[in-house]
């Protein structure tokens, strides 16, 4: 198993004592309240999921990201983590100051130390971290409707419950470390998803199966975009199928609580480095990793691993060509392993997959298990799929 990014697994959750004395002197100190994502970046920082980093990022840290896809001492990182305010808020908070970090409903989620405020070029980290400035893109709509000015330090959090439907499947980067460890898994290989999983998913996880120890499905299930299918529906999906698919003696299903950029290539490698956090020591990058709409070209996210020192990096990625059914093969396969036409190739549009799920009709079970299609079914019934 490979050491965490940067050789240290942090760990941000308040003490019990510190917890209590922070809930008597909120109400006597400035706040914040989170939005969605910086809730959810709160925890990813706490549970050491985004080590090294231990709290929203400086200026330093923040223009090298943005600059040089690295954070200021050279250690790679492509996404920003950044808590941002607007000027009149800044302007009232000194270096060394102590902000609590509130939910919406005004709930403590843990604090800040202010060690840095800063102005950004909102455009210029859309363009580097996303290749377009066009705010169709759901993660450029984010960067642009954010506060003027950023606020860095460290952070201190509250442990999050997670909603009764995760509660089986929630676990820190050390608790999965321990259950590997436990499990004697040497090798480890990550599975990110976002959506429900389907054959093409389930064979080139299986492909990747047969070369490690045991693998871990780690479904996001933070903030996604409109048109993603509910984590609530993928999570009982997730469970019908490797209930019944996978071998459980070498299969994991945990989740992943981080929020989607929608960055592509520069999301591919953040997402390799934090299963790495987590004890994977090769991560899966298929066709189109973390993109959307036609922003990034279906392999770049694997192109991109070779700008990068892997020793670095320090988790190897498995690339995989998209897959599909063939029925002249009569099995799974690639492009590299079919000799076949495409009309020989089982392969359905997501459009056309809404469509017949909508319907109550079930996909080829070629494309989607019977166990997968009835749960999306029944949820589409219950509350159409909107595309986006």
């Amino acid at each position: 198993m490979f050491e965490p990014h940067g050789g240290k697994l942090i760990d941000r959750i308040i003490s019990h004592a510190e917890g209590d004395d922070l809930k008597k002197r909120a109400h006597s100190l400035p706040s914040l309240t989170l939005n969605a994502r910086e809730t959810s970046d709160l925890r990813m920082i706490s549970i050491g999921a985004f080590s090294p980093i231990e709290g929203f990022m400086n200026s330093a840290d923040y223009r090298g990201v943005v600059e040089r896809a690295a954070l200021a001492n050279g250690l790679p990182w492509t996404i920003p983590v950044t808590l941002s305010t607007d000027k009149a808020t800044a302007d009232h908070l000194k270096p060394g100051a102590e902000v609590a970090l509130k939910t919406q409903e005004g709930a403590i989620l843990g604090s800040l130390t202010v060690e840095d405020k800063f102005g950004y070029d909102k455009a210029k980290e859309a363009q580097n971290i996303f290749r377009t400035t066009d705010e169709a893109h759901p993660g450029v709509a984010v960067v642009m409707k954010q506060g003027e000015v950023l606020l860095g330090g460290k952070v201190k959090a509250f442990a999050q419950q997670p909603l009764p439907v995760y509660a089986d499947s929630d676990r820190t980067p050390a608790q999965t470390r321990a259950l590997f460890k436990e499990q004697g898994w040497n090798t480890v290989v990550g599975f990110q998803t976002r959506n429900p999983i389907h054959r093409a998913h389930e064979y080139i996880m299986k492909c990747a199966l047969e070369l490690v120890d045991g693998l871990m499905v780690h479904p996001l299930v933070g903030e996604t975009k409109a048109g993603d299918t509910d984590a609530e529906v993928r999570m009982r999906c997730y469970h019908a199928l490797l209930g019944k698919y996978y071998p459980a003696t070498r299969t994991l299903l945990s989740t992943f609580p981080a929020s989607m950029r929608y960055a592509g290539p520069k999301e591919a490698i953040f997402h390799a480095i934090c299963r790495k956090n987590y004890g994977c020591t090769n991560f899966i990058v298929g066709r189109d990793h973390a993109g959307v709409g036609t922003y990034y070209g279906s392999y770049d996210a694997q192109k991109i691993f070779g700008e990068f020192d892997a020793a670095a990096i320090g988790i190897r990625p498995m690339f995989f060509e998209n897959s599909f059914f063939c029925k002249a093969c009569g099995n799974m396969g690639t492009a590299k392993t079919c000799p076949h036409l495409e009309t020989d190739r089982i392969n359905l549009s997501g459009t056309k997959v809404r469509e017949m799920l909508a319907a109550g009709q079930r996909p080829p079970s070629e494309f989607t298990r019977a166990e997968v299609a009835d749960i999306l079914i029944e949820a589409a019934k219950a509350a159409p799929v909107k595309s986006g």
